[in-house]
């Protein structure tokens, strides 16, 4: 499936090539049709798309005067621009694009940004104003021009004329209406700002936390530094781990600390809503754009590091690791709660890389440091040992977190099941078994609880009756989990019901098609209902497959000679 996603991906970016070359201009062509020219071309589509902004750039520069007849180019190198850090570049060649009458609206805001910068307020509002009037086909591009023209203005209005403006923004984005009400009445001073921070962060309905850390900090610059404490310390019961609101915590306490946010700065305002633009795209899977507005927003407020975690993440997401690397060594120097954090997305790369010995030195390390260890970074600490096969070394976490909280604690659950794994993996089962019906007690909804203590019970011959019982609950709450479709098919082959048993495992295997047991168990049911010649060869299958252990290969090698 991987190979023909790839495939399809550069399939798609050849008949884009194709069909940028059959609707260029024939002048064009003359001057842009030579390999090596569209080779350049080609290369940097494919480089931004992958997010490789430097080699991009490098790529696109080479064609000068390609955006004469070309739109889409000039929109590309400004993504490559922006997104490689080459802000004044941008900046120049927008004015190109000007001085040519080819501007678009890419260009518009880089300007507009580019002026908001250096405080010239008139010329920004100018290119803004340009940007919104061209009225793109992107309704995120619209809502972020006609925002940032808004804001432009806002010096020049009254606080109920800037209301209005901003009730003029699309009803689709009602609650970044919401967040964009909060900051202009903190602008303009009003005596509403504190109810209405209050009011949006207290929405159960849509998640604002991030806003605590605004309200918080809006509080502190009224000299209110008490009442900022409480604020932060109340949403951390919500958000315990919000890392801008466990690094303002640790800032508050110091006599001074030098503030990335401003709501009475309108170029921190506008970088906040170009950040959650990027964020929006973020979650739609667009990183080249998703970026484009995060460097821009990031061009605005540099101190506010809020903005790096994002693009560290996109990188991960493209598994571009080097670049999220150097982003996260960044950060950890930020301070101690972006130090763990940024230790712990380190870490999640060296084990992508393979290196496991290296990421479970770093966060180690990185624990023992810390001086106040609360217990959710110790629940984070132990979950990490245990998902790295440090079974024993996460027990002593584990338990120090069940003495620490009440069984009322929404950690109770999750601690006590991750040390009954962890016994269950040393072999103490009486121990494992205790700690996983305890927390079953505790919360019976819990399907992968379930399905662990229940595959457990079936793999040592015990309670099968009520482990298929268990699971039939467990594939209610989780249908079609492949792991408890597995637990399932596995617990009714011991009951031998063969015939039900192979429809579970069948989808099983349809649903993790990679996965060593559950061939293994769709192949020994095939043995029972007759299949010989099909169970052989998912059983020679599971052979191929890298993943298997050597337990499981030994096993099948006596089946393939004896059979079941």
């Amino acid at each position: 499936m991987r190979i023909f996603n790839l495939n399809f991906k550069i399939i798609g970016q050849i008949l884009f090539v194709i069909i940028f070359l059959s609707t260029t201009s024939a002048n064009s062509l003359d001057k842009f049709n030579k390999a090596d020219r569209i080779s350049n071309y080609f290369s940097g589509i494919l480089l931004l798309n992958n997010n490789q902004y430097d080699d991009s750039f490098n790529s696109f520069k080479k064609l000068n005067g390609l955006e004469i007849s070309h739109e889409n180019y000039s929109k590309k190198f400004l993504y490559s621009l922006v997104n490689s850090g080459n802000l004044k570049e941008a900046f120049n060649y927008s004015k190109k694009l000007e001085r040519k009458k080819l501007d678009i609206f890419e260009s518009d805001l880089i300007m507009g940004i580019y002026y908001l910068k250096e405080l010239n307020l008139d010329l920004a509002q100018k290119y803004f104003l340009k940007a919104k009037s061209r009225n793109s086909k992107f309704i995120l591009n619209n809502y972020v021009s006609k925002s940032l023209f808004n804001w432009s203005t806002f010096g020049n209005i009254n606080l109920k004329q800037a209301t209005i403006e901003i009730e003029k923004l699309d009803k689709r984005f009602e609650n970044l209406k919401k967040i964009q009400n909060v900051f202009l009445n903190c602008y303009y001073n009003s005596y509403d700002t504190n109810y209405l921070f209050e009011e949006l962060t207290s929405d159960t309905k849509i998640d604002f936390s991030r806003y605590n850390y605004f309200y918080a900090l809006f509080v502190s610059t009224s000299g209110k530094n008490d009442k900022a404490k409480e604020i932060v310390e109340s949403a951390l019961k919500l958000y315990p781990r919000n890392l801008l609101l466990n690094q303002l915590k640790i800032d508050l306490n110091k006599k001074n600390y030098s503030l990335d946010f401003n709501c009475k700065n309108i170029g921190h305002v506008i970088s906040e809503i170009l950040y959650i633009t990027s964020n929006a795209l973020s979650s739609q899977f667009i990183y080249p754009l998703s970026n484009f507005y995060l460097n821009l927003a990031k061009y605005l407020n540099e101190e506010f590091h809020s903005y790096d975690t994002l693009l560290a993440e996109n990188f991960y997401n493209t598994e571009n690791f080097k670049k999220s690397k150097n982003i996260y060594n960044d950060l950890s120097k930020k301070g101690k709660a972006f130090h763990w954090y940024a230790s712990k997305q380190l870490s999640r790369i060296y084990i992508q890389d393979n290196n496991k010995e290296k990421a479970l030195k770093l966060l180690s390390n990185a624990y023992k440091n810390l001086i106040n260890k609360d217990i959710y970074v110790t629940f984070d600490y132990a979950e990490f040992l245990k998902n790295n096969e440090k079974f024993k070394e996460s027990i002593p976490y584990y338990t120090k977190i069940l003495n620490e909280v009440e069984k009322s604690h929404p950690l109770y659950v999750e601690a006590t099941d991750g040390r009954g794994v962890a016994y269950e993996r040393i072999g103490e089962w009486d121990k494992a078994e205790k700690d996983l019906l305890l927390s079953l007690e505790i919360d019976p909804d819990q399907a992968y609880v379930i399905n662990y203590l229940a595959y457990s019970w079936i793999e040592k011959g015990v309670k099968i009756q009520k482990s298929l019982e268990m699971l039939k609950k467990a594939n209610k709450l989780r249908s079609n989990d492949p792991y408890i479709t597995d637990s399932l098919g596995w617990a009714l082959f011991k009951l031998e019901r063969y015939k039900e048993s192979k429809d579970y495992l069948q989808l099983a295997v349809k649903l993790m098609p990679g996965d060593p047991i559950v061939n293994d168990h769709y192949g020994d049911v095939l043995w029972k209902n007759g299949k010989e010649i099909q169970a052989r060869y998912y059983w020679n299958y599971v052979l191929s497959l890298e993943e298997t252990e050597d337990k499981l290969k030994k096993s099948i090698e006596v089946k393939l000679i004896k059979g079941i």
